[in-house]
């Protein structure tokens, strides 16, 4: 059987099964956007992102600091939406031999600077040569209590941290290759290139029962939710925010922005259920059942499941 076959989670699941976990510390191993193990009195969360060129970024297209910053932020924003702060780093290079030295080097001031603004250290790596360039960065946190995708109850409030969809728009706007951008344009392409995790949010994250960052899009990933917990989320479309930048977007391209919010990746904000009144987007509620549905004047509709995948 063929990778595409199987697909990305088809692949991690039957390669999971040939590494069983049997460790009384490991609390959480797969299937969640960290691992987590109990040192002593307190828990550790651990979790890896890589960038591939070709893949996840265009080489000639990126500024090699908003690639550093990107990679440092999809590790934090795993991190934070287990309830966790970011401490510690470890980065692997897959570099082509006639790379220019200048493009590493701002990958590396990309990193220092989300470093100076999420408060973690670096602390080692590996290097090797290769045909592709590639980044790969692991990460260690630290919580007190592990957030995960499985404790969302009948009854709680779904909410999400800020509008959604401007990372899909940002990205399109890119592959367009224009001559020049409007500054709603400008903006746009800029939160596709340099997202912020929501590390601001640490404490709310705290007191949802789940949580999850929006990294391969708002269905994707609340169906995470949904199948972890044995739950029906419901979203409410009166309740989604459009971001003006997106509406303009949208009416300048004859675009739907649902589509956008519902299925953009690398947004890295974060989806959450709890059954508190939270200072956050509320944008609708779980029910028993299963899947993720949509409710638009009444009316009930299964959304489907699409949003990034590796094959």
């Amino acid at each position: 059987m063929k990778i595409q076959e199987l697909g990305e989670f088809g692949l991690i699941d039957k390669l999971n099964r040939i590494l069983p976990i049997n460790d009384q510390d490991v609390i959480v191993g797969y299937g969640d956007d960290c691992a987590c193990v109990k040192v002593g009195s307190e828990f550790l969360l651990f979790t890896v992102d890589i960038q591939v060129e070709g893949s996840h970024f265009l080489k000639e297209k990126i500024n090699p600091k908003d690639l550093g910053w990107k990679l440092s932020t999809s590790n934090v924003s795993d991190i934070v939406s287990c309830g966790g702060k970011p401490r510690w780093a470890l980065i692997s290079l897959a570099l082509p031999k006639d790379l220019n030295y200048e493009f590493i080097k701002g990958v590396y001031e990309g990193i220092k600077e989300a470093q100076d603004y999420y408060g973690f250290f670096t602390i080692g790596g590996n290097v090797s040569s290769s045909k592709q360039l590639m980044i790969d960065m692991s990460m260690v946190g630290q919580t007190d209590r592990f957030i995960g995708r499985d404790k969302a109850k009948a009854g709680e409030y779904v909410y999400i941290s800020s509008n959604l969809g401007l990372s899909k728009a940002g990205l399109e706007l890119i592959l367009m290759n224009k001559d020049s951008y409007e500054e709603f344009e400008k903006q746009l392409i800029q939160k596709h290139y340099k997202p912020k995790a929501r590390i601001d949010l640490l404490e709310k994250v705290k007191l949802s029962s789940s949580c999850i960052d929006v990294s391969d899009s708002l269905v994707s990933d609340l169906r995470h939710i949904s199948e972890k917990s044995k739950v029906k989320i419901v979203i409410e479309k009166e309740k989604l925010p459009i971001d003006e930048r997106l509406k303009m977007f949208c009416q300048k391209y004859n675009k739907d922005p649902y589509e956008y919010i519902f299925y953009s990746g690398e947004e890295y904000e974060l989806a959450l259920t709890s059954d508190k009144d939270l200072d956050l987007i509320k944008i609708g509620y779980v029910e028993e059942g299963e899947g993720v549905y949509l409710k638009t004047q009444g009316k009930v509709q299964k959304l489907d499941n699409r949003g990034f995948r590796h094959f």
